[in-house]
């Protein structure tokens, strides 16, 4: 693709601007060009011009009408928040000199809440580990103590990835959990999560040593000793949803959910489980 024309060239100055000034991964940056790139495209077969400051909110509002027929709400939102970033940069730097894009409206994505688990449902997918007799001892305490904690505790996956083994508190049994935006707050450990969790230090040892290059302070460490990803702590948990509950689409917020959902039917007050599970909306 030629870049050169104005639009192209404008949408590289933006791309420039994310990477160096505002330090967005190159993931980010990338899924900002390719949006950024879909529209340059329908602006070029619609015969418009190739130039951000000659385009207007109704060329803006016919790019969004042409996804309605192949992209789902949460994609199209995702392209007009791209929009809008777009031309606010071209703004703050005089390089237009009125924004299209303020007027352009995200389509509204359907809210739903996730599939959880029953209690006897979450009771069989943390009872799963321990029946995995083919599977290494270290592994079968690991995957059973990550799900007690993110069951009894509601963290985030990301939270629960980023544990540290010095963020455990077992004298107090707590953990110290590092939230969206840097906050901290200290979660409450239930009885399970703590036995289950002093089961699996030891083995975590084990892998530890067993490990060339492993990594000393992970919390959730995976066989070669190295931090478990994200991703892995999914199949962990996908894979236990389907031994233990049938579940092959469970997902680490559903646990979320299942937690928050357990502790309001228990009789847990609202304002305490939005402080648990670190939410910044009651929502």
């Amino acid at each position: 693709m030629s870049a050169s024309d104005p639009l192209e060239r404008q949408i590289d100055a933006f791309a420039q601007y994310l990477a160096d000034e505002r330090r967005s991964s190159a993931r980010t940056v990338e899924t900002y060009v390719r949006d950024l790139r879909s529209l340059r495209d329908f602006v070029r077969e619609q015969g418009l011009p190739l130039d951000a400051r000659e385009l207007d909110i109704v060329a803006l509002r016919g790019f969004v009408g042409s996804l309605f027929r192949t992209n789902q709400a949460s994609t199209m939102k995702k392209k007009v928040s791209a929009i809008r970033s777009f031309f606010k940069f071209l703004l703050k730097r005089h390089l237009i000199d009125q924004n299209p894009a303020s007027g352009l409206r995200s389509p509204k994505i359907a809210q739903s809440l996730p599939r959880f688990l029953t209690v006897d449902q979450a009771f069989r997918v943390m009872d799963a580990p321990p029946k995995e007799e083919k599977r290494a001892k270290a592994l079968m305490a690991r995957d059973q103590a990550l799900l007690e904690t993110l069951y009894g505790t509601g963290v985030r996956v990301g939270e629960l990835a980023g544990m540290d083994l010095e963020h455990c508190d077992f004298s107090k049994s707590s953990v110290r959990v590092l939230g969206k935006g840097g906050k901290e707050r200290i979660v409450p450990l239930g009885k399970s999560s703590v036995e289950a969790l002093q089961i699996y230090l030891p083995a975590r040892r084990s892998l530890l040593v067993k490990a060339k290059e492993g990594d000393p302070d992970a919390l959730w460490l995976s066989l070669n000793g190295k931090r478990l990803s994200v991703r892995q702590m999914q199949n962990i948990v996908r894979r236990h949803g389907t031994l233990g509950a049938g579940r092959g689409d469970l997902h680490p917020h559903a646990m979320r959910h299942t937690c928050a959902t357990h502790l309001l039917d228990a009789g847990a007050d609202l304002r305490s489980i939005q402080e648990l599970l670190g939410h910044s909306s009651l929502s």
